[in-house]
C-alpha cells in the first residue's frame, strides 16, 4: 500500500478546502493559523482567527500593535503565551528580518512559540518546501497505524514518529499531503469514535487489523492533579466603576487583565483594610476551573467602595471592557455577579 497516494485520493474529494487561512496562504496567515491551532480545534478558531486577521492582517501590523490590544483578540482561546509570542515574534520580524517572512527553517523555528511542526507547516503550506509534521492528529494517525506501544510524549517514541513521519511525506504533493494528514486526524482518526469504515488507510492499520483502535494511542502516565483555592476580589466602585489589575507576563493568564487574588478570605481582609477600602464584603458561589496541571477553586469577593489610587489597580468602566483581554473565567464572574450582556466583554 501507498499510504501518501492513499491518502491524497481520500483527500481530494473529501479534504478541507475551504478553510479561512486556505486563501491567500502567505507565510504569516499561515503562521498565526497555525499557532492558534496548536491544542485547539478548527471550529474553535475560525472566528478567533477572522476577527484577529481583520484588525491585524500584516506583520507589520501586529508588531504595532500592543500587547494589551492583542490579547483582547486572543481572550477566550486559552495558552495566552501563543498570543504573547505571536506579538513578540512579529516585531522580531519587523527588526531583523524588515517585516519579511523568514524564510529557512533555522530561521523560522528561533521565532517565539515555533516547534518544529509548526515551522514545518508553515514552510509546506505556504512556502512549498518538503517538511514533515507531526502534530497532536498526526501523532494519533501513525500511533494508530503503526500500533505503537508507548506514550507519544516519550522523547524515544516521539523521535520514532518524527522519523515515520519524514518516510510517509511523499516528494511530490507534499503541500496537499500535510493538509490531508491533518484533516485525516481531525474528522476521520478522531480521538473518540473514530470512523474507520471510512478511512483511506485502515486496510494497512495495525491497530485496526488487530481490533485495537481504542486503545491507541497509548494515554499520558497519570499523575494527581494538584488544588489550589483562590480568593478573587470584584473591586466595585461606588461610580460602578471596576478595579483590575494586570497579571505578570509569565505564569497562567500572562499580561492578560484580571481580579484581584488572595490566598485565604484573611488576606483580602488584610489588603481592604490597609487600603482603607470598604471592609464590608460578599463571598459569592465558589465554582472549579480546570488547568492542564491543576485544578482552582475559584471564590469570587464583592466589595463596593469608593474609587482611590491603588497602586497596580486600573479602574474600568464596564462598557469598556470589550477592548480588555480577559482570562475566561474572570469573564464568567463578571458576567454571572455583574449580570453583564454577552458582548460586553472582550473575548465573546
Amino acid at each position: 500500500m501507498n499510504f501518501a497516494k492513499s491518502l491524497l485520493t481520500w483527500f481530494d474529494q473529501h479534504g478541507r478546502h475551504d478553510l479561512p487561512w486556505q486563501k491567500n496562504m502567505t507565510p504569516y496567515r499561515v503562521w498565526v493559523s497555525e499557532i492558534m491551532l496548536q491544542q485547539t480545534q478548527v471550529k474553535t478558531v475560525i472566528p478567533y482567527y477572522l476577527r484577529f486577521m481583520k484588525s491585524f492582517p500584516t506583520v507589520q501590523s501586529l508588531a504595532n500593535a500592543t500587547q494589551e490590544q492583542v490579547l483582547a483578540h486572543w481572550a477566550g482561546l486559552g495558552y495566552y503565551a501563543r498570543g504573547r509570542n505571536l506579538h513578540k515574534s512579529a516585531q522580531v520580524i519587523m527588526t531583523k528580518y524588515q517585516g519579511n517572512f523568514p524564510q529557512t527553517y533555522d530561521d523560522i523555528i528561533e521565532l517565539s512559540g515555533i516547534g518544529r511542526s509548526t515551522a514545518g507547516a508553515v514552510l509546506s503550506l505556504s512556502l512549498q518546501r518538503r517538511m514533515p509534521i507531526l502534530d497532536g492528529n498526526v501523532k494519533r494517525v501513525l500511533c494508530r497505524f503503526d500500533a505503537v506501544k508507548s506514550w507519544s510524549g516519550n522523547k524515544e517514541t516521539e523521535s520514532t514518529l518524527w522519523a515515520r513521519a519524514d518516510e510517509l511525506t511523499p516528494i511530490k504533493r507534499f503541500k496537499d499531503y500535510t493538509q490531508a494528514i491533518m484533516d485525516l486526524g481531525a474528522t476521520v482518526c478522531t480521538r473518540s469514535q473514530p470512523k474507520c469504515t471510512i478511512c483511506p488507510v485502515a486496510k494497512d492499520c495495525d491497530a485496526k487489523n488487530a481490533n485495537k483502535v481504542v486503545e491507541f494511542p497509548y494515554p499520558k502516565p497519570k499523575k494527581v492533579i494538584p488544588t489550589k483555592e483562590k480568593y478573587f476580589l470584584i473591586l466595585q466602585s461606588k461610580e460602578g466603576l471596576l478595579g483590575l489589575v494586570q497579571r505578570p507576563q509569565k505564569g497562567i493568564w500572562g499580561g492578560l487583565w484580571s481580579l484581584i487574588e488572595f490566598d485565604s478570605i484573611a488576606l483580602l481582609e488584610v489588603y481592604l483594610e490597609q487600603r482603607q477600602l470598604e471592609k464590608t464584603y460578599q463571598t459569592l458561589t465558589q465554582f472549579k476551573h480546570t488547568f492542564s496541571h491543576y485544578h482552582l477553586l475559584m471564590t469570587p469577593v464583592l466589595v463596593q467602595s469608593k474609587k482611590c489610587e491603588i497602586e497596580g489597580v486600573r479602574w474600568f468602566e464596564k462598557e469598556a471592557l470589550t477592548g480588555v483581554g480577559l482570562p475566561a473565567p474572570v469573564k464568567k464572574i463578571l458576567r454571572d455577579v455583574l449580570h453583564l450582556n454577552r458582548n460586553a466583554v472582550a473575548g465573546v
